[in-house]
């Protein structure tokens, strides 16, 4: 009769709960995410469309403006940098990337506060008003523009200017403020459709990566290797050793410090006229002592060779270069270690170098938490 506890359940429920709650907790971990990143593109998305000013917004600002220039956003705290030492910096485009992470409130090295006052964006250009004077970057003679990936500063060089300048602003207002500049240069160029369109292909593509529901483990899929300490890792170090010993001994080949066996021969005292007996030839000579056979090695499981050393798994999933997995079984962590928040990847299967998996392959931050991607994994 199969040992149970106070409810009835026995180790085989107990596996199938247990490996039930860690899907669910890993797959709402992934949807979470995925669904914070599928709001703020609708969101950039919905901005995008209704982003537009009017001259009546700039009522009250000391800035004149011309004939067919509207007041599009304006930041009442904001802080002018320069930079004396700067390489040149990309040229401006219309990229939309959402913020992948909080900004640090911080200043790089190098950059200086000069002076501080409200920003301003129109249709036409990008406008400081501080306490010192006013300060214009012009669409129109825009050489160079960055945002810190880590900081709230945005560097700006110009074609009438010789030192880079640019803003330091809020760290919750940074990125709205990179969006929306981003927006009215492309007004200024008249390709906000591009944005459009570029909003519509990211939102597309994120749709693809929604994670789906795991199945449900059910208790005639518990193995018994989960009664073991550290469950398939543990029997298969057990195996390979039981492999490895047998195969060790045999290949060890002791010496045997005479060289040999040899048949002594007892002297016994005999009288003076009597001569000695010589010994037999067949008991004086040496007899060697035949060497052990080496038994041939154990030829590598067929069912490994094909996976180039990745685990045992029914999904054809291996290290040996093939297909690319963007989209894999919902029983992978089954199979193989996956890191923590795995469905909240969005990319390919890799292995980390600590052995996890992540899908997070292709990304900047891939396995970061894992001393880096060692490999891909393919189908």
């Amino acid at each position: 009769m199969a040992k149970t506890d106070s409810t009835g359940s026995t180790w085989r429920y107990r596996w199938a709960h247990r490996q039930n709650v860690r899907r669910v907790s890993t797959y709402r971990g992934a949807e979470t995410a995925w669904r914070r990143r599928d709001d703020e593109l609708r969101r950039l998305r919905a901005l995008a469309a209704d982003f537009h000013g009017s001259a009546a917004a700039g009522a009250g600002l000391p800035l004149e403006l011309a004939t067919d220039e509207v007041v599009l956003w304006v930041l009442p705290a904001a802080q002018l940098v320069e930079v004396r030492h700067t390489t040149v910096l990309p040229a401006p485009d219309l990229t939309v990337a959402p913020p992948s992470g909080p900004l640090r409130p911080r200043r790089p090295d190098g950059v200086r506060v000069t002076d501080a006052g409200m920003a301003v964006l129109t249709s036409r250009r990008l406008v400081l008003l501080g306490g010192r004077g006013r300060r214009d970057w012009a669409y129109g003679r825009m050489t160079g523009l960055a945002h810190d990936p880590a900081s709230p500063v945005t560097l700006i060089q110009v074609l009438d200017r010789r030192h880079t300048s640019g803003l330091l602003l809020p760290t919750d207002a940074a990125p709205d403020f990179r969006f929306k500049l981003t927006l009215a240069f492309a007004d200024a160029i008249e390709q906000r459709a591009a944005v459009l369109d570029q909003l519509d292909e990211l939102i597309a593509e994120h749709a693809q990566l929604k994670p789906f529901r795991p199945a449900v483990n059910t208790p005639g899929q518990a193995r018994l290797s989960s009664f073991v300490p550290g469950g398939r890792r543990t029997v298969a170090v057990a195996a390979a050793i039981a492999l490895l010993v047998p195969a060790a001994l045999v290949e060890s080949d002791p010496s045997d410090p005479t060289g040999g066996s040899e048949v002594a021969v007892a002297a016994t005292p005999s009288a003076s006229h009597t001569s000695t007996r010589p010994a037999t030839p067949a008991l004086a000579r040496r007899i060697p002592t035949p060497k052990p056979t080496k038994s041939p090695r154990p030829a590598p499981s067929k069912t490994q060779a094909p996976r180039c050393g990745a685990p045992e798994n029914p999904l054809g999933y291996d290290f040996c270069g093939g297909t690319r997995i963007r989209r894999p079984a919902t029983e992978v962590c089954d199979w193989f270690t996956c890191v923590p928040q795995f469905w909240a990847g969005r990319g390919y299967l890799v292995q980390c170098r600590d052995g996890s998996v992540s899908l997070a392959g292709g990304g900047p931050k891939a396995c970061g938490e894992h001393g880096g991607v060692r490999r891909t994994i393919t189908k």
